[in-house]
């Protein structure tokens, strides 16, 4: 009866992510503001660029320099409001963006080759917005020891309102001018590439004054959490929305929001990157150079907004009549691992596989590898499932070979718990010897499926975390194998073939341990009605194979023991 309690064993786990979900979607509760009718407010009360750790013990004051005196936040006044002066809009292959010359910030980026939704096709996905409840901008700036340096506050001039990559063209350049009354002219330039989510971000200084000109470039993601419902029952399976950081020494680590209001990121690093990650997109800020020194850093602000960026750790020095160029880079864009891996080392791990990374990714690889040869991902999913059977498929032959003796006992197993009753160790005693004499191992129909749970967990995640399947059709009604079955047919399946395979399992002697097991498939096609048809249509797969196994076995089994 072990393989009864293994299936207990799952019902329980699945207990425990239903209650693991609850709590999730308390704590992003507790970040969330309660509900107003405000569109845009972001008021900027206390909102820094920090500077390198010190030595020294205690809170920093709002004055604390770095080598070169220069200061930890723009001298600029509170302002209620994330405001707006004029927009300036682009277009290109891949996107469409707003920003805004207050600041330079881009406040608005649409992905034109990934719809909202299905029932959306012409409408873009907003990624970047700072419309409504859920703002998420991205900022850029520089700071000065002698304050002549425009930061995301200031307002820049632009050329013209639009800018287009043309057919034929590869680079986009949309130029924005800031000038100070010293002599200081700064040109900050947005560049746009075809066919690239990569956002070349430059500062060039021009020094016209007197004076040697000394500062450093910040970037920096301002976001509140979202506020949609990602838990089981709402938007779809949990998948975790937040900061992420990486370092030579810590490849990739996750900052949440709670991270960030209980104690603020102070760390300086060569190379690495941040971003702030959502299911299946990212935004990312990478220096240009892996060997590059910046300083990391995060804040909470008023309002559930929080900040994410790094700035420069070594001054930028500008003599007189000199002129020179910072530069950065962005990626706004989705979670394609090839895409990711040639923009910065260990980004591609912002698909998050979890801790079975390892088995994750060569699944993943193989996926899509069956999809460049049929080209449908929801028959590369049944195949890929064809394959992973037939690699346990001698696991799975000694796990259903066992269930079939135990089926075979069953009746000597009743006529014993008949016999001793309530005597649960003259039962355990004889049972053990009918075992011994049978020669049936009671947890061969056990040990060989819990080989195989890792595998199924890692193929969870990968089918979860994989942009590819959004909005990826199949076939008849299903045509995003990233949400739950609309029709709720594929669950009803996956629950109907997995009380087929209850039959063909030996029936438990205990009547309420019998009644748990018929109610299992109820209560798994319950769960199943929310997840990714995706994830619902290898379960499908994966049972009809393994009822069609088992079928064969217990049949040659059965007979084995009429012929004796």
């Amino acid at each position: 009866m072990e393989n009864q309690r293994f299936f207990l064993v799952i019902a329980l786990a699945f207990v425990l992510f239903l209650i693991w979900d609850a709590w999730q979607q308390e704590q992003r509760a507790k970040l969330e503001p309660p509900p107003d009718d405000t569109v845009v407010s972001t008021p900027e009360r206390g909102e820094s660029v920090p500077t390198a750790p010190t030595d020294t013990a205690g809170p920093r004051p709002d004055t604390e320099t770095v080598p070169g005196s220069v200061p930890l936040a723009p001298d600029v006044a509170a302002q209620p409001q994330l405001q707006s002066v004029e927009r300036v809009r682009v277009v290109t292959d891949l996107m469409n963006v707003e920003i805004d010359t207050r600041g330079g910030d881009i406040r608005h980026l649409a992905l034109r080759t990934y719809s909202q939704s299905v029932d959306q096709p012409d409408q873009p996905f907003v990624l970047l917005s700072d419309a409504g409840r859920d703002l998420y901008v991205v900022q850029s700036g520089l700071v000065s020891n002698a304050g002549n340096a425009p930061n995301h506050y200031e307002v820049y001039t632009a050329e013209a309102g639009e800018y287009r990559l043309d057919a034929g063209e590869d680079r986009l350049v949309v130029p924005l001018t800031w000038t100070d009354e010293s002599g200081i002219t700064v040109t900050k330039r947005y560049i746009f590439h075809r066919d690239r989510f990569v956002i070349d971000l430059e500062h060039e200084i021009s020094n016209a004054s007197g004076e040697p000109w000394r500062g450093v470039q910040y970037r920096q993601m301002q976001r509140r959490p979202p506020q949609e419902s990602r838990g089981l029952f709402g938007a779809g399976a949990y998948t975790y929305t937040g900061g992420v950081i990486s370092t030579p020494e810590r490849r990739y680590e996750k900052i949440d929001f709670g991270d960030i209001a209980e104690q603020e990121l102070d760390l300086r690093v060569a190379g690495g990157w941040v971003a702030m990650i959502q299911h299946y997109f990212v935004t990312a800020l990478v220096p240009p150079s892996q060997e590059e020194e910046n300083l990391f850093y995060s804040k909470a602000l008023d309002d559930n907004r929080y900040l994410l960026g790094m700035r420069g750790a070594t001054l930028s020095e500008v003599a007189p009549g000199e002129s020179t160029v910072i530069r950065s880079q962005i990626y706004a864009g989705p979670k394609v691992q090839g895409r990711l891996e040639n923009v910065a080392p260990h980004l591609e791990l912002t698909v998050d596989y979890g801790y079975l990374t390892i088995i994750a990714q060569p699944l993943f690889w193989l996926l899509s590898a069956i999809h460049g040869i049929v080209n449908n991902w929801g028959w590369s999913i049944v195949l890929l499932t064809v394959l992973i059977k037939l690699v346990f498929f001698k696991l799975s032959e000694t796990s259903y070979r066992s269930m079939a003796n135990m089926r075979k006992l069953a009746p000597q197993m009743q006529r014993l718990k008949d016999r001793y009753g309530d005597d649960r160790q003259k039962l355990n005693q004889a049972m053990m010897e009918l075992y011994k004499t049978e020669k049936v191992n009671p947890l061969g129909g056990c040990l060989p499926i819990l080989v195989q749970i890792p595998v199924f967990i890692a193929l969870y995640w990968m089918l979860l975390e994989s942009v590819e399947l959004r909005q990826a059709p199949w076939i008849l009604w299903i045509e995003d194998l990233s949400i739950r079955d609309p029709y709720y047919i594929l669950p009803l399946i996956m629950g109907a073939s997995m009380f087929l395979q209850q039959r063909l399992n030996p029936t438990p002697p205990d009547p309420v341990q019998a009644k748990v097991m018929m109610a299992l498939p109820v209560v798994f096609t319950v769960f199943f009605l929310w997840f990714p048809a995706g994830l619902v249509l290898y379960w499908v797969v994966n049972n009809t194979l393994s009822i069609a196994q088992q079928y064969v076995i217990t049949k040659r089994v059965e007979a084995a023991g009429a012929k004796a």
